[in-house]
């Protein structure tokens, strides 16, 4: 009796130990993440700029298209890339924080330029330094900081949930995006290393 509890319980160790040992892999769509991420922090952070260039080249593109109608032409000057600007991952809450975010981000940025805030390696902006700010600009600034890191962490929650992302894989979907962040960040904006160091953008 005592040898048969024993061997059943050598087998249940054993059996535990290979489940331990085991490993579930999660799909991860990392390609589409990152072209989502890519796409929406482009267009949140397009400068004034770029805007009137691409306003400009719409309504150039545009008079030409008028022309040939008006003379009775089929053909199309109109590049995909103007005919509609498309998003693949896009819901009306991923459009309305994609707006927030734009609307503050000139708000944002001279305290970006300050070295005020900084772009975190998760995401997210923090507040790095409040010399020289005066108690309106400090209180503006912590709101802004609220109300941004709210809106990037609804965003990425609403891009995972219309990619299919596994809830245990949000942090790869925060990562991405602060990766994306750093990128568009301009020269002399504070940002955090991998090992949580700062420094400033060359």
């Amino acid at each position: 009796m005592r040898l048969k509890a024993l061997k059943f319980a050598s087998i249940s160790l054993s059996f535990l130990f290979l489940l331990s040992c085991l490993t579930i892999n999660i799909y991860f769509p990392e390609a589409e993440v990152q072209k989502t991420a890519d796409e929406i922090v482009k267009e949140i952070r397009k400068s004034e700029e770029e805007k009137k260039e691409e306003k400009k080249n719409v309504s150039d593109v545009g008079e030409a298209q008028k022309i040939l109608t008006d003379r009775g032409s089929s053909f199309s000057l109109v590049p995909a890339a103007y005919a509609q600007e498309e998003v693949e991952v896009s819901t009306p809450k991923i459009r309305a924080l994609k707006q927030s975010l734009k609307e503050r981000f000139p708000k944002l940025r001279p305290f970006f330029d300050k070295g005020s805030i900084g772009e975190t390696n998760d995401g997210f902006i923090q507040i790095r330094d409040e010399s020289g700010l005066n108690l309106k600009e400090k209180a503006l600034l912590r709101n802004l900081e609220k109300e941004e890191n709210s809106d990037r962490r609804n965003l990425y929650s609403e891009v995972a949930n219309a990619l299919d992302v596994d809830p245990s894989q949000i942090g790869r979907v925060h990562k991405i995006f602060a990766q994306r962040w750093i990128k568009e960040a301009k020269a002399g904006w504070w940002i955090q290393k991998e090992d949580g160091g700062w420094v400033k953008k060359t």
